[in-house]
């Protein structure tokens, strides 16, 4: 991916530095690459990031009916795939591990942490085209994939690999691997793309807007799940 096209996301970044840096290296973040998040903490995010997945795959869904043509139907679908296929899977196993069975995990309450950013976002897509969509989806999209591959390389021993008995190291394994990069990746390019097709000048401030407010929510994420340990 060359340089021009990484500039619209990077712009989108850059315009609100502060609150990209307060998610992407929240304290709950922070512990968690150290290995000294609490097991509550771990939980309930765990618990409320399915629920969070499950109307994920809803927006994608919606990018799917948002797209013109059948290129861009095919990214959003297999942005649908890698939620429910990959994700969710990893959900589902580590929940397993601590005796939570994926109909407890489809029963429990969505917190309202959960349903302000999901819904968000949502409405965005839907008030919204196809790039309003893709950059209320970016923070969670591909800060999860910045995320996974910086405490990867901060936390790993000297022979690139994390402790076997580092109680996060599935997760992060999962972030900062190449089937989920690759996916972000594809995502990545699917936002220039559009970037390139819709984006003007005076649309730029509220796309900003947009994004920025979708990374606080993403922080606020991090925090309920802090709040619990």
């Amino acid at each position: 991916m060359s340089a021009s096209k990484l500039l619209f996301f990077d712009t989108l970044k850059t315009a609100c530095a502060d609150d990209w840096h307060a998610y992407t290296h929240h304290e709950f973040v922070e512990q968690l690459g150290a290995g000294t998040l609490s097991k509550a903490a771990f939980q309930t995010y765990l618990v409320q990031d399915y629920l969070f997945l499950i109307q994920f795959a809803r927006a994608h869904a919606l990018a799917i009916y948002k797209s013109t043509s059948l290129e861009d139907m095919r990214a959003a679908a297999s942005g649908v795939c890698a939620i429910l296929d990959v994700e969710m899977d990893l959900h589902v196993r580590l929940c397993a591990d601590w005796g939570l069975s994926q109909s407890d995990l489809e029963q429990s309450i969505e917190a309202s942490q959960t349903i302000a950013y999901t819904r968000f976002v949502l409405e965005a897509g839907q008030a919204g085209d196809i790039l309003d969509l893709m950059v209320a989806l970016a923070p969670c999209m591909l800060g999860y994939a910045e995320i996974g591959r910086d405490l990867q390389q901060r936390f790993s021993g000297v022979d690139g690999e994390m402790a076997s008995d580092h109680p996060y190291r599935s997760w992060i394994k999962e972030y900062s691997g190449e089937e989920y990069q690759a996916v972000a990746r594809a995502a990545q390019a699917t936002l220039e793309k559009h970037a390139h097709e819709l984006l003007t000048d005076a649309r730029r401030p509220r796309l900003e807007k947009l994004f920025a407010q979708a990374t606080r929510l993403e922080g606020d994420f991090w925090q309920m799940g802090l709040a619990a340990g």
